[in-house]
Parts: C-alpha cells; structure tokens; sequence
C-alpha cells in the first residue's frame, strides 16, 4: 500500500479544515493519568516522575529504600538520576518564626523495579498498565526499542515527551498526545529531527502527523483537530506565520513520519507478534 499517498491526502485534507478554525470543534479535555498506587515516587514531582517513565519504568526508588522493600538491586545494573530538594530551616528576623525553604536541588541515584530482584510487591493499581497497554501502535514504539510508560500528569504541566531513542511517556489519556510523541520519534527515526528543544517545525509535524495517523486509524473525534489548530498557532504565530502555512511548509516531512509508522505497523503483523491489525496496535474504534 502505498502509505505516503494515503498520509499525504489525509494531511491535505486536514490543512483545507484548518483554513476555517472557526468551523473546528472544541479541543478535547486532559483526562490525567491517576494511578493512585502508593508507589513512592508517585510522591514525586512531576518531572522526576517523567524522568522515571522515561527510564522505562514504573517504580523508581533510591538502593536502601528498595532494601527496605525487601528488595536488592541486581549486581551490575547503573543508576539514573532524579533531583532532590536541599530543604532547610530558615528563621525570620522579623518574627522569629522558622519555616522550611529550598536551597538547591542536588542528584539522587535511583533504580527501576526492573532493576531489582526479591520479595515481590504489593499488585499495583492496573488502570494505567492497561491503558499504556491498549493504544494504537504501541508495539511500533517497542519495535523501535523505545519504552512507553506512564506518569501521573497535573494540569498545566507537561502532558507528553520523547526522549530521543529512549522511550515516551505520557501524563494524560489522550491519543493526540500517544500519536504526537510517536511521530515524533519517527521523525527522528527518518533521519529529519534536527532542531533542538520545541521548535515549531517540529511541533508542526508531530502535531499535524498525529491529526494525519489518527485520521487513517480511523479515530476522526481523537485527532482532534481543534486541539491541534490551536497548538501549531502556538508556535507559528510567534514565527510570524500562519498555521496552514506552517503545515504546507512540513507537509512532506510529515508524511515521511507518518509512513514510517505504518510501514513499522505492519512489519510488527507482518512478523507474527500479532494477527490482524488490532494486534499491530490499532484499534478497531476509537
């Protein structure tokens, strides 16, 4: 099947929609991940949760924390590293009062459950393992020796990212999001990531590819085309451009991208890990 003919009339499609953002529906609503487990790192700010999904895994504790978990960490496994608040007492001159305050942060070395062995845990709350579980073409991302993990998200603070041949992780139920960090990681995969940080060529492509992905899975409502309007304006606008503008200027690119996904897609079927293309990833409805 010719993937990149298919992804290119898709992506025209949705660049002729958003000439009229007005005509759009309202983006769709975060549903944040919740675990609501009890892990500790659960505790943990948000980045250093992301950091800890990024890593590829879903519990993160220091080496006596896991000690105490009746746990040991597996000889010859390395650490990663999380950020610690320097927390001291600070008593005002004026009042006298004394109050805690943050002086710094400084390194922590932890590990994943997976680099441990030993007593077994408390079963964690599945909900989040289930849904990473379920999304379309997860086992493109894991083809591509890429980790997808999960972390609690909170509004107004990161919902999704990629780290370059790491892995994905997400902080809310949202397919747009799943299809923007896949997108991305085909691009870089394709040879054509090369700006660092948010830049808007990039953003555009991982947007407008996960409208395009979504779009040919069949998932109209979860492209979110509204959603996706408003955050390529985000970025083109401060360029001084346009968003059809930016889009026709990575529509290419942007189909690379997507067919590389699908190809990936039904090499994973095609290889045997799944019959049919539900088990490739892709669902049946969205």
């Amino acid at each position: 099947m010719n993937y990149y003919g298919t992804a290119e009339m898709a992506a025209e499609s949705i660049v002729r929609a958003f000439e009229e953002p007005n005509t759009l529906p309202a983006p769709l609503a975060s549903l944040f991940v919740k675990s609501g487990d009890g892990v500790p790192c659960r505790q943990w700010s948000w980045r250093n949760q992301l950091l800890v999904a990024l890593a590829g895994s879903s519990d993160a504790r220091g080496f006596r924390q896991w000690q105490a978990a009746g746990r040991w960490v597996v000889k010859g496994e390395k650490s990663f590293t999380i950020l610690a608040p320097v927390v001291r007492g600070v008593r005002s001159v004026a009042t006298g009062e004394e109050r805690q305050a943050v002086l710094g942060f400084r390194g922590v070395c932890v590990f994943g459950v997976g680099q441990t062995d030993g007593r077994a845990l408390p079963a964690a709350d599945p909900e989040a393992g289930r849904w990473v579980e379920e999304l379309p073409l997860v086992e493109v991302a894991r083809r591509w020796g890429l980790s997808v993990e999960a972390f609690d998200g909170h509004p107004g603070e990161c919902r999704g990212v990629y780290r370059r041949g790491r892995g994905v992780a997400l902080g809310v139920k949202n397919l747009s999001v799943w299809c923007h960090e896949l997108v991305h990681a085909a691009d870089d995969r394709a040879g054509n990531l090369k700006e660092t940080g948010q830049h808007w060529r990039s953003e555009t492509v991982a947007q407008l590819g996960a409208a395009v992905l979504l779009k040919l899975l069949g998932c109209d409502g979860e492209a979110d085309l509204g959603g996706s309007w408003h955050y390529i304006a985000g970025y083109a606008k401060a360029e001084g451009i346009d968003v059809v503008g930016a889009c026709c200027q990575v529509l290419e690119r942007t189909c690379q991208a997507v067919k590389l996904v699908l190809d990936s897609a039904g090499e994973v079927a095609g290889a045997g890990t799944a019959a049919g293309p539900d088990a490739a990833g892709t669902p049946s409805e969205c």
